[in-house]
């Protein structure tokens, strides 16, 4: 089969090598600025390169005429989006081209976080109280019924790109304001605080067949708007927590139409309970998916391409049996260039970000409080040592 992989991030290369080890062609469209990246290029039989890789409805379409004259000549069996950005590109392609896969309705409920929250909360699902901000009135029903601060939320960057913290009904419709035309493209939810949880999971044929519940000990808010060091640790998979979100992530997959694909979940613990907070069809970022595999050995990238190539060669997918110990991750932005992180040492650290001003260190055990007790002793360390601090960008880089 032929997978055209679409991908304007450099990331994704453990699934391009499993798609090609499987036996497919494979393509890869990317942003022209990630030419000379670390591609494997090996896996992939051809380039396509973007110039522009925004998603507006003149791009998508210039997108589509390019796809066009590759299969003149190609043949394409499936589209994978390896990206948040990259969803919609996908499934405007499987639309035009009539190609297998998630379309526009339902890529909308993964990529748009409105349209999410409007389905979770006419399903059951809790979700926190929110708003468009198409309305005057609604906003100011909306601004009057609820508790301060609230978050006004781009519908379709991803973790924390763009997000503001207003704390009045004048900060939010002097935000709003601010906006412009553009304050269609934003959304007003209440700011819960609680811990928050990512759930990493794989779904085949409408059921979710593999789940790793995890807990942000930082949240990637927290670390972008207030430059802390990235942490986060798995939840033991009998823990009462884990077992919830599992059933909770199922219910979101099933409401949400999810057939298959890997995806990644992130939910909030309030006062009241577990709140749904958003989803993605695709694998975690910011290296969770190391993680993931190194407490479950389970990579996320890898079984996603083996069960697209099932689901296109019409095979039955068997996920591999997998672990049940315990692992965490801890990455910061770093003042060196090429940070010296040969002081950390324990036997536990299976995992080293190689990556220009970061530093990033991945543990695992049996045992929890082992974890933890690494994970706060590396902050400190890599707080005291290493770590610097980005202002958080409106829109994300690609």
């Amino acid at each position: 089969m032929t997978f055209l992989c679409i991908s304007c991030y450099f990331k994704g290369v453990p699934f391009l090598r499993a798609c090609k080890a499987a036996g497919n062609t494979v393509y890869l469209l990317t942003a022209k600025k990630l030419e000379h990246e670390a591609w494997p290029r090996e896996a992939v039989d051809e380039f396509f390169y973007l110039e522009d890789d925004s998603n507006s409805p003149a791009n998508l379409a210039n997108i589509a005429k390019g796809v066009a004259w590759i299969m003149q000549t190609r043949e394409v069996h499936r589209v994978v989006a390896m990206d948040d950005f990259d969803v919609e590109k996908a499934a405007y392609l499987r639309e035009e081209f009539r190609l297998p896969g998630m379309g526009q309705t339902t890529a909308r409920y993964f990529r748009d976080k409105l349209a999410m929250r409007i389905q979770a909360r006419d399903q059951g699902i809790a979700v926190p109280q929110f708003s468009s901000l198409f309305n005057d009135v609604a906003i100011t029903e909306f601004a009057n019924r609820i508790e301060y601060p609230c978050l006004v939320k781009p519908r379709g960057e991803a973790s924390a790109t763009g997000i503001a913290k207003v704390r009045s009904a004048q900060e939010l419709w002097d935000k709003v304001h601010s906006l412009g035309e553009r304050r269609k493209d934003y959304l007003v939810e209440q700011f819960r605080p609680g811990d928050v949880y990512h759930v990493d999971a794989i779904s085949v044929d409408g059921e979710v067949v593999f789940c790793q519940v995890s807990r942000y000990l930082s949240t990637p808010f927290e670390v972008a708007h207030g430059g802390g060091i990235f942490r986060s640790v798995s939840v033991p998979y009998n823990d009462p927590e884990a077992v919830t979100l599992r059933r909770m992530t199922e219910s979101v997959m099933h409401v949400f139409g999810m057939q298959f694909s890997a995806s990644h979940t992130e939910f909030i613990k309030t006062a009241e309970g577990f709140v749904f907070l958003e989803t993605a069809s695709r694998v975690g970022g910011a290296n969770l998916a190391e993680m993931v595999e190194a407490a479950t050995g389970i990579s996320l990238w890898e079984e996603w391409a083996k069960l697209e190539t099932a689901m296109a060669t019409g095979k039955r997918y068997l996920l591999p049996t997998r672990r049940y110990d315990q692992s965490g991750i801890v990455v910061s932005l770093s003042r060196f260039a090429h940070p010296d992180a040969s002081s950390f040492t324990d036997p536990e650290i299976v995992w080293r970000m190689d990556r220009a001003h970061h530093i990033g260190l991945i543990v695992a055990s049996q045992s929890t409080e082992r974890i933890r007790e690494l994970l706060d002793d590396y902050a400190g360390r890599i707080g005291r040592d290493f770590h610097a601090s980005a202002p958080v960008p409106e829109k994300s880089a690609h």
